[in-house]
């Protein structure tokens, strides 16, 4: 009979129950309602699931479908529901579930035990048992409705196929025979999923509960290799291909030839059978054979090759190099000896006086061996000497140094000598260069100590007016810091007149009387800043500007900085905020002069910004231990050629007379100076047109100096 297709994967309540009865009711056979049942619930509860039922035959009881069970469990579970003594037996007529524990049976290894629901219809013995994995005696609510729906159906189809005539099939000598085969042969769905193996596929590729956990990795790592390689094949044809696996017991590495041939099964479903041929034996002579094989090729193409490599090293060789006999007759040479020894056919035909110099040369070698085949020298297995050869084409002189060495055998007779000609045009000419370079050193060492002389003369020059300018500039330091002070003085007096005139304290002023006084305070008040800038300059420079460490907090500064900037802020009308940073620890620093580097950075934005706004804000890089306050404006921006040039003393984008902006163009210079005394520094980031952000950086706790 056919089956139904397989079910789809389990959903929730209650579409999940619907979809299985409407399975259940359409299988045509009891093995098929089992399989949908079992499939169903291992799903449902990711447990071990086997139903029980008549064999075919009528030969016992067999396994008609499970999940998460081996073959041998399969087997003992079905000859305890024969067994009259076994608990599971009791079940055909006692109606209800009951839990067993995991040593109920015996070769049933099931790890916590399992329920036992008989299955049927009510009031009649049970014809099937459905085996649940769990740990505990309690019935979940899926095993109770699947056994009440699939017990009535599983009756029917058991009677059903009793009374069908059965078709004898050899099933026990059949697994026998496979059993008895060597090779490992198994049979999957088309996905791999083993359905039947043989004990050599078992040994291979099946792992029971109680396998060691290195059993068990190698039988994982095997079935994922075979499941891949089994994927790789197709169609309806034989195919043939080598599988690498792992053997469980010894950790060993072999080699399978994997045959499978794609079954189309009694029921439907294509089946696939495949047989694992161990070739590891095999495929180890073959790579030692191919490997014997590659050395002998590797070992005659570089027996072959030797007299060309041998070849093409000399004639790499710049030196002319030739090998002679013992007779002192010309076995081999390179292409430079070639060239002075025998005029090669590729340089063209040589001429009558190309011939001659040839043979002029070699008669000067012949000499020159000579020295070492005589008897005279028969002990000696070197020599060497100077020998100016011609060269053939055009006849010019070459000196050579020549070197002879005897090559001896192993009984130590003479069998060859090998001669090395080096060119000595070169050495001659590096030493007629190096006289020359000695005349011209002796002229050079003249002109330098004549120019030592007068450079310490002006040395010693320099060193006087470095003098001069110290004493020059510790000079005007010291006047702009009295004039600084002789300024300030009368101009405070002028300040204060100018103020008591302004409250009215002489008297009700016209409005432009008041006009000019206020204009008179504003440009006395700018003096004063310029003096103080200069006195502040000065004091830095002669190293009189203290440090006066204290505790202080960061958000109660900026607060009395923007309460002193608040006249100019409101008369600028821009937008001026400031942002701290959650958790600003305290500082231990010089407080004045991190208030004044910030009045002057807002100060400067306030001055340079037309329209938009300024930001204040202030933060504590913990990475550095370092407190960093930034104030961003909207302004003009600055280029970057000019981003060094404005913290230059006296110094300002625009330094013309007619300049937009006014000022001394020391404020940048303090601040940074300021930033370094504290241990800091100020850095710049900005584009014309994009405003400017001024950042003071200074460390949380200051270092005394």
């Amino acid at each position: 009979m056919a089956s139904p297709a397989p079910l789809p994967p389990a959903e929730a309540e209650p579409g999940a129950r619907l979809v299985l009865a409407e399975h259940l009711l359409a299988c045509e056979s009891a093995v098929a309602c089992a399989r949908a049942m079992v499939e169903w619930l291992a799903r449902r509860s990711s447990a071990a699931v086997a139903c029980l039922g008549p064999g075919d035959g009528g030969n016992g009881s067999a396994c008609l479908a499970s999940e998460g069970l081996t073959g041998s469990q399969q087997a003992a579970l079905a000859r305890a529901w024969d067994a009259p003594a076994s608990p599971l037996s009791s079940f055909r007529t006692r109606p209800g579930a009951r839990w067993l524990g995991a040593d109920a049976l015996e070769g049933v290894v099931i790890p916590g035990g399992f329920l036992a629901v008989p299955l049927g219809r009510a009031g009649s013995p049970a014809v099937a048992l459905l085996v649940v994995g769990l740990p505990g005696p309690l019935v979940p609510q899926d095993v109770a409705w699947v056994a009440s729906c699939a017990g009535p159906l599983m009756a029917r189809w058991v009677a059903a196929d009793a009374r069908a005539p059965r078709r004898p099939e050899p099933d026990r000598l059949l697994r026998r025979v496979i059993n008895a085969v060597s090779d490992p042969v198994l049979l999957t769905d088309a996905e791999g999923t083993l359905l039947f193996a043989n004990g050599r596929a078992e040994a291979l590729l099946v792992a029971g509960p109680d396998a060691s956990p290195g059993r068990a990795r190698a039988v994982e790592v095997n079935q994922r290799l075979f499941r891949e390689t089994l994927a790789q094949g197709g169609g309806t044809t034989v195919h043939r291909r080598e599988v690498p696996l792992v053997d469980p017991l010894e950790g060993m590495d072999l080699l399978f030839e994997l045959v499978t041939t794609p079954v189309l099964a009694p029921d439907g479903p294509s089946v696939v059978v495949s047989v694992l041929r161990n070739v590891t034996d095999l495929g180890r002579a073959t790579q030692a054979l191919g490997e014997s094989y590659r050395r002998l090729r590797a070992t005659e193409r570089e027996a072959r090759s030797e007299r060309h490599r041998l070849d093409r090293v000399l004639d790499s060789v710049a030196d002319p190099i030739i090998l002679t006999d013992p007779a002192g007759g010309m076995v081999m040479m390179n292409d430079p000896a070639e060239r002075l020894f025998a005029w090669p056919h590729e340089e063209g035909p040589s001429s009558e006086a190309t011939e001659r110099r040839v043979r002029a040369n070699a008669a000067l070698f012949a000499s020159f061996l000579a020295n070492l085949l005589g008897p005279v020298n028969a002990g000696v297995s070197r020599w060497k000497s100077q020998l100016t050869l011609d060269e053939p084409a055009t006849g010019a002189p070459v000196p050579m140094e020549a070197m002879a060495n005897k090559v001896l055998g192993d009984g130590g007779e003479l069998t060859g000598i090998v001669t090395v000609f080096h060119d000595r045009t070169e050495v001659l000419e590096r030493a007629r260069l190096l006289e020359r370079v000695k005349e011209v050193s002796s002229e050079l060492e003249a002109r330098v100590q004549s120019a030592t002389a007068e450079l310490a003369e002006q040395n010693e020059l320099l060193r006087r007016q470095a003098i001069q300018l110290e004493q020059a500039s510790a000079a005007k330091s010291q006047f702009l810091a009295n004039m600084s002070h002789e300024f300030r003085t009368p101009l405070n007096a002028i300040l204060g007149y100018t103020n008591m005139l302004l409250q009215n304290v002489s008297g009700e002023m016209t409005p432009p009387q008041r006009r000019n006084l206020t204009r008179i305070d504003s440009n006395g008040r700018h003096l004063l800043e310029v003096i103080n800038e200069i006195l502040d300059i000065t004091r830095i420079e002669a190293g009189r500007m203290p440090l006066h460490l204290t505790d202080f907090g960061i958000p109660e500064l900026l607060q009395e900085v923007m309460a002193e900037m608040d006249p100019i802020i409101a008369r600028s009308k821009l937008t001026v905020e400031t942002h701290l940073d959650e958790g600003l620890p305290g500082v231990w620093s010089d407080r004045q002069k991190v208030k004044q580097i910030v009045l002057n950075l807002l100060s400067n934005a306030l001055k340079f910004t037309h329209e938009g706004g300024v930001r204040v804000a202030a933060e504590y890089q913990s990475a550095t231990s370092t407190v960093a306050i930034s104030v961003k404006d909207t302004g003009i921006g600055i280029d970057v050629s000019n981003q060094e040039k404005i913290f230059e003393d006296f110094q300002q984008v625009d330094s013309s007379p007619t300049r937009a902006y006014g000022g001394t163009g020391l404020g940048l210079s303090i601040c940074r100076r300021l930033a370094t005394m504290l241990g800091g520094r100020v850095s710049l980031q900005s584009a014309p047109g994009q405003g400017s952000t001024f950042t003071l950086h200074f460390p949380r706790r200051a270092r005394r100096t």
